[in-house]
């Protein structure tokens, strides 16, 4: 008989980001669970149950996403318990130490089920923890109370012991790369119109980002660098966010406004093809969880420009997989782009190589889904 796993996430499909990407993926290769969810509903379209992949979806709320946030953080634990005496749970799963965070720790107060924390947390650590000032001994509690913790970079894994997490089961297990749909192929002539469509001329350098707009990515950066670089350097912007008007307007104070084109957030479907139009793939993040984009571009064959921050370094090696610029430095960033346009296409081939390397032996969703089921394992044996 199947055992029965309950997730508590601040948000999921259809609202998703890399986190709620990574649960799906996961959730869908392991058929040995069962999984019931309670997110937030943040639209009153949607139903409250519905069963999406392998995972049956209890939303709660009223439709409005900050009233339905703090309504999952309130009294999330409530509908999970009642859950809990239909289903028997024998291991709760919070993706995050967020809004979710505080229903897990509320449920295992309560029932004492066993406890698997996530931390997929990409904002800044310092942060996080003005956020939650107010309830600082609650957070805190999220992870002194975690019987297990899965951390998606070494840097998040360091926080959350840090935080007091002293369960006994405790792994870095990354998020992973649909390999399949960035290395897919794409003839000459869809490239060439994909390229035409930015407005620029047909010889030009072309970097790419897929970032969200906010001050962590550090998008503003690129665009300080541009005036630096040959006229012949692009940028091409897919994700929105709250900086939208302002680095529009910084492309027009610098007179770059002409080689910058903000295509807004592209589709699964679309992204693959924009990553493979472009010659180098740019994001001076100033803080990052891990950074799936990073993997994606490096699976596309892109020379992909990083940091030296947060998960960055578990997969990015100067000169080896990628390479690396200066948090918030311009300079930097033009000097790393020179470097990579002087690279041979028996060099830009070696970096590719090595990259897939990496995320063949560590990236892969079948891999990480195994050892995602170890931990559940691990975890349900003590309950």
């Amino acid at each position: 008989m199947k055992k029965n796993i309950l997730i508590f996430s601040t948000a999921y499909v259809p609202f998703v980001g890399g986190a709620e990407v990574a649960m799906k993926e996961i959730t869908d290769r392991i058929d040995e669970y069962n999984f019931v969810m309670v997110t937030a509903k943040m639209d009153k379209k949607l139903p409250k149950k519905e069963q999406i992949g392998n995972i049956t979806v209890h939303r709660i709320g009223v439709g409005i996403p900050m009233v339905d946030k703090l309504c999952l953080a309130l009294f999330g634990h409530i509908k999970g318990i009642a859950l809990h005496k239909k289903h028997n749970f024998s291991c709760v799963w919070s993706l995050m130490a967020s809004y979710c965070g505080f229903s897990a720790r509320k449920f295992k107060k309560k029932t004492n089920v066993p406890f698997l924390l996530t931390l997929q947390e990409g904002d800044p650590i310092d942060y996080i923890l003005h956020k939650v000032r107010f309830v600082k001994k609650q957070f805190k509690e999220i992870f002194l109370l975690a019987d297990g913790l899965q951390a998606i970079s070494t840097y998040l894994f360091d926080w959350g012991k840090d935080m007091g997490f002293v369960g006994g089961v405790a792994e870095v297990v990354p998020n992973g790369v649909d390999v399949a749909r960035f290395t897919k192929k794409y003839t000459d002539e869809e490239l060439v119109a994909v390229r035409k469509s930015f407005g620029f001329s047909d010889d030009v350098f072309l970097l790419v980002t897929a970032s969200r707009l906010v001050i962590k990515n550090d998008v503003e950066s690129v665009i300080k660098a541009l005036p630096l670089l040959a006229k012949d350097v692009c940028f091409v912007i897919c994700g929105t966010g709250d900086l939208d008007e302002r680095l529009a307007g910084l492309a027009k104070e610098l007179g770059v406004f002409d080689r910058v084109t903000f295509l807004g957030n592209q589709s699964h479907e679309e992204l693959p093809k924009i990553l493979h139009a472009s010659d180098a793939f740019v994001r001076p993040s100033i803080t990052e969880g891990l950074g799936n984009a990073f993997l994606e571009a490096m699976a596309v064959g892109l020379p992909t420009i990083g940091t030296r921050v947060g998960g960055i370094p578990d997969f990015l090696e100067d000169g080896k997989t990628g390479f690396f610029c200066e948090v918030q430095n311009p300079k930097s960033i033009v000097d790393t782009i020179v470097r990579i346009q002087h690279l041979s296409a028996e060099e830009k081939k070696h970096i590719h190589n090595n990259a897939m390397e990496v995320i063949a032996e560590r990236y892969n969703w079948e891999y990480i889904s195994g050892r995602m089921k170890h931990i559940f394992t691990s975890l349900c044996a003590s309950s």
